[in-house]
């Protein structure tokens, strides 16, 4: 599953748009991003509620192509644009983490 297929399975925005659609190799959720720093792998999505510009840059560390913001949190203009600047993508769904777990879970697992 590539990340606009992500992104179409779960009827998110794409926030920020300029990236690389890349196949995804799963996916991670947490809201507490050194947990992220100690067990995400690269390729993942990260599915979280944290929309401040640190999460884009635990993304560049981990290899994270892309980040599923849930709970349609405001993004603010400085993660918007460090997420451009390092190519990450960048998605916003309504959908709570649970539901975009879910929903994701099967492409990765079944």
């Amino acid at each position: 599953m590539t990340i606009r297929e992500a992104a179409a399975a779960l009827g998110a925005e794409l926030v920020q748009d300029h990236f690389d659609d890349i196949p995804l190799t799963g996916a991670y959720s947490s809201d507490l991003l050194s947990d992220v720093l100690a067990h995400a792998e690269g390729g993942n999505v990260l599915i979280t509620v944290q929309a401040h510009r640190n999460t884009i840059a635990v993304a560049c560390v981990k290899k994270l192509p892309a980040v599923i913001i849930c709970n349609n949190q405001t993004i603010p203009p400085d993660t918007l644009e460090a997420a451009g600047n390092k190519g990450v993508a960048l998605l916003r769904t309504n959908k709570n983490q649970a539901d975009v777990s879910g929903i994701l879970y099967k492409f990765f697992h079944l």
